[in-house]
């Protein structure tokens, strides 16, 4: 392997590190209130995003199953074309686009609004239409991809993939959800045998 390979695989870390003391030091702890208290609420979740956000929306999506929050990845392909009757007023969409204009997501947008659906939106760009469209806004820090040319969804779906699992970590707190729970729905796998060991 190349020495330059080796140097690019270490450096990594490091951008990755920073990334996560930003994001710590940018915490809203306000919006971040209002966020968990709508997904707490929330009779249905939807979560949409396009590329690496959308990978990271589908796995946000089975975080909160795990936590017995009914919720649903909608693809933004799917979602206007009749996808988005899963979401009735008093539901609760979250999207995830750093940029804040994916195309995409916009119809998806206006369909929440028209049917009385809570948005809330994980992006950088206060100013984007999503999130001025939105009920509440996570902001993402991203310091720089890891590859050298700062274009690959790397640093940007660890900062997105962090937000996620703070939300999931608070709503354990917030509904008082037990380990117990987690073991019925969960007796696959290794965890399953833990949690279910006699």
């Amino acid at each position: 392997m190349k020495e330059q390979s080796i140097k690019s695989a270490k450096s990594v870390f490091q951008i990755e590190i920073d990334c996560i003391k930003g994001l710590e030091e940018r915490f809203d702890e306000q919006a971040f209130s209002k966020a968990v208290e709508l997904l707490k609420n929330a009779p249905r979740i939807g979560t949409s995003g396009c590329g690496h956000s959308g990978i990271m929306c589908q796995h946000f999506t089975h975080l909160l199953c795990c936590v017995e929050q009914p919720a649903r990845f909608i693809s933004p392909a799917e979602a206007v074309h009749g996808a988005t009757g899963y979401l009735q007023k008093g539901d609760v969409m979250v999207f995830a686009s750093r940029g804040g204009k994916t195309g995409e997501l916009l119809p998806i947008l206006d369909i929440c609004k028209t049917k009385g659906v809570k948005v809330i939106t994980v992006t950088e760009n206060l100013d984007s239409p999503l999130a001025k469209g939105a009920d509440v806004v996570l902001k993402q820090y991203v310091n720089r991809e890891t590859d050298k040319y700062n274009s690959q969804g790397t640093t940007s779906t660890t900062s997105l993939c962090l937000i996620f699992h703070a939300l999931q970590n608070a709503l354990i707190e917030e509904t008082d959800y037990k380990n117990e729970q987690f073991a019925i729905i969960h007796p696959g796998g290794a965890v399953g045998e833990r949690l279910n060991k006699k």
